[in-house]
């Protein structure tokens, strides 16, 4: 460094943007995946609406009344009847394949019991394990029969009196047509970003302690460690609030959602965002001073993060060490203040707490860095010892092969904690926030101007319902919306004046219930909680009723209810939000770190051994007895995941081990495969990480668990296909959670093998085509 070299912020700030325009890598890291993955995002939930669900009917009845049924089922917008089983066992096994998500039971001698008068019973079983797909098919096939049960002839009704129906009025706030669209991407394009963010902030400063100089960066801020960390992350805050008008843009231009807060106040806050998952990326790396091992901290500081924001399961549901660990979280904040502002609507005073907080943690996390900056400007960078790749005589075996792709996973650290610590340390950490599984006790307001008998029992009512407790009893219902703004509650339910003189009347009594949708979950709950409790009070009015008039109250029930719906979850019969979640998710995170961790050695050997590694791992017998070593490694963490980890966190497991051992070895060979194959276009071990961490999330959407695959576009759910997650996850989870014969997986075993033998094939070709491009530029 000359002294007629320039110095200071501008100067350290032109030298990153120099060396990120070079280097490849971090070009792609910093807008192609987050492009990449905003536009899978953008297209898996391009149907806002969840349409064409596949149902089978069993129809035992074959009368013209059951036939209005079927017609009234096929009618529904958010169903397809594309099954008709003769029986329940049919059935069950096209639930458990796959090839519906509810089934709906028309009992014998339906007609007949109508007319005499006997309520016979309609069953809809729907697939809880898949959660939001089988929610949805509920409502819709309840709907569906309701309406055909209004369209029944009537007959005559009893005289005498019958008390007036309680009903509740649902009003839908922030999100009236229940955009599943504006939901999720609203919370999952930041979340993207946030890992992206993190990991190149983890790679700029990262790499000072490898391929680039340390004491240059330092010298070219004048020696000054603030002007060297504010200079490095000035570039990366830039081009990251351009990647949050990109997600503006997609959310509010693309999907038309509209923006009811302060934009400044948003803007603010990404800002801060950025800043603080900036500074976390270079925390990690200046504690540890390698870029490998940092990376590796930073991915599981990050990636959990979804479930803790508390978007898909409620923070005031989790235990205490996921709310403490959440608050540590940015993410966390920023979420709330984005929900608040963007969808909400609220006044800006009401984020001030969210706001003040992001702030803290960027200032926190930003200040942490620059004193550990300060602490080790002056030391030297620690030396990573270089091993040779030995060269090794004489032919190669598949044992031999397997016994040295052993050796290095377990003498690597960056390997060994892909693939043998990672998963160990998510199989604890991830499920934390889901421990609890239901919500329970959500805090909800009660307007009471009717201050009568009724109107105190629902109240009461309302306080013994588990999922919702009577949180504020305000005078006027713009009290409560303020408390609901406040997020003091998640629901309001006003008892009008008259509600009790309408009862008695036999007439009609209403009940306005406000609730937000902001978070889907909540909003579900406290609905079920208000509705499920007016219904309890409906049937014992009813109750008082009947024992009053016996027998001529049940032929009016008849007559204004004339079949009864039964409703009936399947294989997840609580609803237990981490039932659902964790299973699936446990599966892509084994594909996540057993890929990272494949590529990295990929990555290692041709950091140690050049071309020559390269091309000797890319023999066939070198691919198969890698692929053993990679299965072999592999196992452990997945009987810790699909064997131990359910048991502990009381998640459904089958007993039959055997048959997720056999799903195991076609997806854990596909994974390797395909670790090895892209491992062979890398020339430094962290690219795996930086390239791979950001896609988890949207490749969790495409598998078709917590989205449906009719909702997917056809194109994108065939190209899902090529990654082992989308028939991975399938496979076991109904394998494992929903007790799927081996028979009913079995498409998804075949896939697996059939990646398994394309990506083996990948890996022996790419090897060799890489290295005859010797003039190819550092990956």
């Amino acid at each position: 460094m000359t002294a007629a070299q320039p110095r200071g912020l501008v100067a350290v700030a032109a030298r990153e943007v120099l060396w990120m325009w070079r280097d490849k890598v971090a070009l792609l890291l910093v807008v192609g995946i987050p492009l990449l993955a905003f536009s899978l995002l953008a297209a898996t939930f391009g149907n806002a609406v969840i349409r064409n669900l596949h149902v089978d009917v069993v129809d035992q009845d074959r009368s013209r009344t059951s036939m209005t049924f079927v017609q009234a089922i096929s009618a529904a917008p958010g169903v397809n009847v594309d099954r008709r089983s003769f029986d329940l066992s049919g059935a069950m096994h096209a639930v458990r394949s796959g090839e519906a998500i509810a089934a709906v039971y028309i009992p014998k001698d339906l007609e007949r019991d109508i007319m005499a008068g006997r309520r016979p019973q309609i069953v809809v079983f729907f697939n809880k394990q898949y959660f939001t797909p089988g929610n949805v098919a509920s409502t819709s096939l309840q709907s569906a029969v309701s309406a055909a049960i209004a369209d029944l002839p009537r007959g005559a009704a009893s005289p005498g009196f019958r008390p007036g129906p309680l009903v509740v009025e649902q009003y839908v706030l922030t999100n009236p047509a229940l955009n599943y669209a504006q939901f999720l991407l609203r919370a999952i394009l930041p979340t993207v970003l946030h890992v992206v963010v993190a990991i190149a902030g983890g790679y700029a400063v990262g790499s000072e302690f490898g391929s680039r100089s340390m004491s240059e960066w330092l010298a070219t801020a004048g020696g000054s460690s603030l002007t060297a960390l504010v200079g490095k992350l000035l570039p990366y805050l830039a081009i990251f609030l351009l990647m949050m008008a990109v997600v503006l843009g997609i959310i509010h231009g693309l999907y038309e959602i509209p923006f009811r807060g302060n934009p400044v106040l948003v803007a603010a806050a990404a800002s801060l965002l950025i800043i603080a998952y900036l500074s976390v990326g270079a925390l990690f790396q200046l504690l540890v001073r390698n870029l490998a091992s940092g990376l590796s901290l930073t991915g599981i500081f990050c990636s959990p993060a979804f479930g803790y924001a508390g978007v898909g399961f409620p923070i005031l549901a989790m235990n205490t060490f996921a709310q403490s660990w959440g608050m540590l979280l940015p993410l966390r904040w920023y979420i709330q203040v984005l929900f608040d502002q963007a969808a909400r609507g609220v006044p800006e005073q009401d984020s001030i707490t969210p706001f003040m907080a992001l702030g803290a943690l960027a200032a926190l996390y930003f200040l942490l860095s620059w004193l550990r900056l300060r602490a080790i400007a002056n030391k030297p960078v620690p030396t990573a010892e270089e091993a040779v790749e030995p060269r090794r005589s004489g032919r190669i075996s598949v044992a031999r092969a397997l016994a040295d792709e052993y050796g290095r996973v377990l003498r690597d650290r960056g390997a060994f904690g892909l693939i043998v610590l990672g998963p160990i340390i998510y199989g604890l950490f991830y499920p934390q926030p889901y421990v609890g599984q239901l919500i329970r006790n959500i805090p909800i307001a009660v307007v009471d101007d009717d201050h009568s008998d009724i109107s105190l029992t629902i109240v009461q009512a309302l306080d013994g319902h588990e999922a919702v407790e009577v949180a504020a009893r305000p005078t006027t219902l713009a009290e409560a919306q303020m408390a609901l703004a406040r997020r003091q509650v998640f629901g309001i339910l006003s008892i009008p004046a008259g509600t009790e003189r309408e009862v008695m009347k036999g007439a009609t009594a209403r009940l306005p219930a406000f609730v937000d949708s902001t978070y889907f979950l909540l909003y579900s709950r406290t609905l079920q909680g208000i509705q499920e409790s007016v219904g309890s009070v409906r049937s014992d009015l009813s109750t008082q009723s009947a024992r009053a008039e016996g027998s001529r109250y049940r032929a009016a029930l008849s007559v204004s209810s004339p079949v009864e719906i039964l409703n009936q979850p399947l294989f997840n019969p609580t609803g237990g939000y981490g039932s659902y979640v964790v299973p699936a998710a446990f599966v892509l995170i084994l594909q996540q770190t057993l890929l990272m961790g494949t590529a990295t050695i990929g990555g290692v050997a041709f950091e140690r051994g050049g071309h020559e590694a390269r091309r000797s791992r890319s023999a066939v017998k070198s691919v198969l007895g890698q692929a053993l070593a990679h299965l072999l490694l592999a196992l452990p963490a997945y009987v810790f995941f699909l064997v131990v980890l359910p048991r502990v966190y009381g998640f459904s497991a089958t007993n039959r081990v055997l048959d997720l051992f056999v799903l195991a070895v076609p997806f854990v060979l596909s994974v390797s495969f395909l670790g090895q194959f892209a491992g062979s276009w890398f020339k430094r071990r962290e690219t795996a990480v930086l390239l791979f961490i950001a896609i988890s999330l949207p490749l969790f959407f495409l598998v078709g668990v917590a989205w449906p695959p009719e909702a997917i576009p056809p194109g994108l759910r065939a190209a899902s296909y090529a990654l082992p997650s989308t028939s991975g996850i399938d496979a076991l989870v109904r394998a494992n959670q929903m007790g799927a014969a081996f028979g009913d997986v079995f498409k998804d075993w075949a896939r697996l093998w059939i990646l398994a033998f394309i990506y083996a094939a990948l890996a022996m070709i790419s090897a060799r085509f890489v290295t005859s491009r010797r003039g190819v530029n550092e990956r």
